[in-house]
């Protein structure tokens, strides 16, 4: 499934936002694997750089943490 993007606004703030809400919402419940790099890129249809920025602004916020060689996860409720 593709989502429409308002293309009129930063691409990897609206999938970051995105993301975000899917966190919010229990689609990605603390602890489990959102989606990285390439399958953010495919869902988007975005470049792999713009989906890259907004998992680094996830990470950036606490929203997900990532561990190297595993891949990025919702970060813990605190």
């Amino acid at each position: 499934m593709t989502v429409d993007l308002d293309r009129s606004r930063p691409i990897w703030r609206q999938v970051a936002a995105i993301v975000e809400a899917r966190v919010a919402d229990g689609t990605y419940p603390p602890g489990s694997r959102v989606p990285g790099i390439v399958e953010l890129s495919a869902e988007f249809n975005i470049a792999a750089s713009t989906a890259q920025k907004a998992l680094s602004h996830l990470r950036t916020t606490g929203v997900v943490r990532t561990e190297l060689g595993l891949g990025t996860f919702v970060a813990d409720a605190s």
